[in-house]
This record gives C-alpha cells, structure tokens and sequence, in this order.
C-alpha cells in the first residue's frame, strides 16, 4: 500500500507533507506525494514552482524512505488527479491540509479538501499547519 500527500505551496501542503512523511516512516509505506493543477493560461497557486518542487524531492530523498513526487498540469482538476490516482494504485490513506476558511469563502470558492472528503474511496487524513 501507498500513502498518498495531496501537496499545495502553503503551509497547509507542508503540514500534510510532514505528516505523510512521518506516516511512511512508521507503517515503512512508500509515499507518494502529488501537486495538481489544470494549468493552462492563468497562474495556479496550487501549483508548485520548479524551485519548491526541488525542496521537496530533496526533502523526501533525505528521508530514507522510498517516495516519489509527481506533478500533474493536464487539464483536469486536482480532484480528478487524486481520485484517479486513488482508483489506479493501492493507496492506505490519502493526507490533505486544511486550512482556516469563512463559510461564505467555501460557498464562494468551493473547496477541494470538501471535494475530496466526498468523493475519494480511501480513508483521509485532514492536517491543519501550525497555527491555523
């Protein structure tokens, strides 16, 4: 089995980036660690930058673990992304942050943490960063 970080760029991604980090270390779980966005002509905040995409990689390489970074820009939703990945591989738990939000900013904006809670078939861990 496999322990799957949903990862943004905030603190929230790197509170479910440590957690899995630490999840794998004790099951010795592989971890695979995954940044999606559909890309296309606007900016994706969502979407790491090449630099922090190489903090990680070098942060999940020193950690004596077997983990794997991936970076989906395709057009599809980083829902369908985690979801598909999900369906395809043997995941054990799914990590996700979370992060401080208004009701009226989830009614505005909707939120891919509630998505995911609702329609991913595996167990979820939800992670609040320090502080929030």
């Amino acid at each position: 089995m496999t322990i799957l970080v949903a990862y943004v760029p905030r603190p929230e991604g790197r509170a479910a980036l440590d957690k899995g980090i630490e999840i794998a270390k004790r099951r010795q779980e592989p971890l695979m660690v995954v940044n999606a966005g559909p890309g296309g002509q606007q900016e994706d905040t969502s979407l790491a930058a090449g630099f922090e995409v190489e903090q990680v990689e070098e942060l999940l390489a020193a950690q004596g673990i077997t983990a794997e970074f991936k970076q989906f820009v395709r057009g599809k939703s980083a829902v369908d992304e985690i979801n598909d990945l999900v369906a395809s591989r043997d995941i054990s738990v799914l990590v996700i942050g979370l992060r401080r939000r208004t009701a009226v900013g989830k009614l505005i904006l909707g939120s891919v943490a509630q998505e995911l809670l609702m329609t991913v078939s595996c167990p979820v861990l939800c992670v609040k960063a320090a502080g929030a």
